[in-house]
């Protein structure tokens, strides 16, 4: 009778046990995830600020009335995913406009900004990376049985990733999976 109930109490113990783990694996997860974003954000509102200080160098030089007008938006009322497509289109825009016109890179003020714009880029990228790599690891625990249990009583749905490369190959690990 003892050894059924120390059994017994054992499997429950393990089973707890279990079930700490991976909502563990859950929350430290999310928090990356969470961190990564901030990081992100905090990237991409350096690059709106540069960008917005190429914009009077650009009008002034190439006498236009305006450049990169998608930079007048409210960029508070859209997602992170939004604004980094937003910003990528202005960065490759200012770019292709720096192609045409050579006399614009005879300007220090901004050459400086664009190799700010340059280092900022590669931080975004990093960040991203981490992000997305973050993010397989969630969707891994979301859809993956005993976990996606867990997930589902946790409330935990599928995150998106910032870029369809890692995102195409996902899917892909998941069909062979299944």
């Amino acid at each position: 009778m003892i050894e059924t109930i120390l059994g017994i109490v054992v499997v429950v113990s393990l089973l707890l046990l279990i079930l700490t783990l991976i909502s563990n694996k859950f929350q430290f997860a999310i928090i990356k995830i969470e961190q990564a974003e901030e990081e992100i954000s905090l990237y991409l509102d350096t690059k709106k600020n540069l960008l917005d200080r190429t914009r009077p160098i650009v009008t002034k030089e190439l006498k236009l009335e305006e450049f990169l007008p998608e930079l007048d938006q409210n960029f508070e009322e859209i997602s992170n995913f939004d604004e980094h497509d937003i910003l990528k289109k202005a960065y490759n825009d200012l770019y292709k406009i720096i192609d045409e016109n050579d006399k614009l890179l005879k300007s220090e003020a901004l050459s400086s900004i664009l190799k700010e714009l340059n280092d900022n880029e590669e931080d975004i990228i990093g960040a991203i990376k981490y992000y997305n790599n973050t993010v397989v690891t969630y969707n891994k625990l979301v859809l993956s049985f005993p976990s996606n249990i867990i997930g589902f009583f946790k409330g935990c749905k599928k995150k998106a990733f910032y870029n369809n490369e890692k995102k195409e190959m996902f899917e892909i690990l998941n069909e062979n999976r299944g």
